[in-house]
């Protein structure tokens, strides 16, 4: 292992957060930390602690099949509302994306909290302001939101197809194709509804 590698390994398992290539680059006063990364990365793989990237920062976490033994109590499941969920999705697929956008995808009134459930759960973030008539505020992932999920890059979301195979999309194209052996409100949820869980 050469000193570079040393370097950046100490770097990240002191650092309190998740690290871009280029942040190392800085704190390691300009080095080409790049193969250093990709080496130590290949080094870690298959061990107990992997060296990872999420959203281009990089970070040591627990291999995820060991998770199970470092856990010391259960944590609380907080289970999001149907609109954060939804409201997520389309942030997750679409972004940068307004909350006027996000309306127009759901059909529906997006209530403010709901964003606001998503931020504080670092989640989603404000990506800036349209051009355009009242600059309207943004929203977009945030490399939490790629770590708490295993996801690489937003490429990694699952696609139409995948979604379709595991039978995500099943009652809704069927109330669109018109089937007459499922009923409505099993395969979709009024806008009714949708608005009072906003």
């Amino acid at each position: 292992m050469n000193e570079v590698e040393r370097a950046v390994e100490a770097a990240l398992f002191a650092a309190e957060a998740p690290m871009t290539a280029e942040e190392l680059s800085r704190h390691l006063g300009g080095a080409d930390v790049a193969e250093a990364l990709e080496t130590l990365a290949a080094h870690y793989a298959g061990r107990g602690v992997e060296l990872v990237t999420r959203g281009d920062r990089w970070h040591f976490q627990t291999a995820p099949d060991l998770a199970h033994l470092l856990r010391r109590e259960r944590e609380d499941v907080r289970r999001l509302s149907r609109a954060a969920t939804e409201a997520l999705a389309i942030i997750a697929y679409h972004e940068p994306v307004s909350r006027a956008e996000i309306e127009a995808i759901r059909g529906v009134q997006t209530a403010k909290g709901t964003l606001d459930v998503l931020m504080e759960a670092g989640w989603i973030k404000v990506a800036g302001r349209r051009e355009g008539p009242g600059r309207p505020t943004i929203y977009s992932t945030t490399p939490e939101f790629l770590a708490h999920f295993g996801l690489e890059s937003r490429r990694d979301l699952p696609g139409i197809e995948e979604l379709r195979a595991a039978g995500l999309l099943d009652p809704v194209e069927a109330v669109f194709a018109g089937e007459p052996d499922v009923e409505p409100d099993e395969a979709a949820v009024s806008a009714s509804e949708l608005d009072e869980s906003a």
